[in-house]
């Protein structure tokens, strides 16, 4: 008989805990692969700000994860959205998000599900033209949401790329 410690079972147990625990300490990738970066930034002054790219193709059940690279300043990314206080700009059957306020180097990943034109936001910089479009793959080519550009900042409506060019180029600075 052997001793628990040289139990060749024991030790094969003991070896499947550690790999379950290796395992779930590893991150995982996002559901449709590798979460796609969009970067949050600005001029060193703050007269400019932006998310990089603009625009993004991509498929249905893919994560995009928002960095905020700015040095001074804070950023969100928030869906236009009537829960967020705005006009409806998404897939009708989409849920909305707001990724709160990101200070420098922090993250937010948001998975996309529903085909169609994602239209969103940074909060304290909607004005200033900081938005963003998500197109995913499925959505149909045209203008959507002109019905709701009244309701937004001039300076926002002209940000959004056309989902003709996103849909064409994958991504548009």
């Amino acid at each position: 008989m052997s001793t628990p410690a040289h139990d060749p079972r024991r030790r094969r147990l003991l070896g499947a805990g550690g790999g379950l625990l290796l395992v779930a300490a590893l991150p995982w990738p996002a559901a449709g692969g590798e979460a796609i970066e969009i970067g949050m930034a600005g001029t060193s002054t703050g007269s400019a700000v932006w998310f990089r790219p603009r625009g993004l193709r991509i498929r249905p059940g893919q994560a995009v994860r928002w960095v905020n690279h700015d040095a001074g300043n804070v950023h969100t990314a928030t869906a236009y959205h009537p829960a967020n206080g705005k006009p409806l700009r998404l897939p009708q059957d989409a849920k909305p998000w707001d990724s709160g306020y990101l200070l420098p180097g922090q993250s937010f990943t948001w998975v996309f599900d529903v085909p169609g034109v994602y239209d969103y936001f940074c909060l304290p910089h909607e004005h200033a033209g900081m938005v963003g479009r998500i197109v995913v793959e499925g959505a149909p080519a045209g203008r959507p949401y002109t019905g709701t550009d009244a309701q937004l900042p001039p300076v926002a409506v002209a940000g959004f790329p056309e989902v003709e060019a996103v849909l064409s180029q994958g991504r548009v600075d």
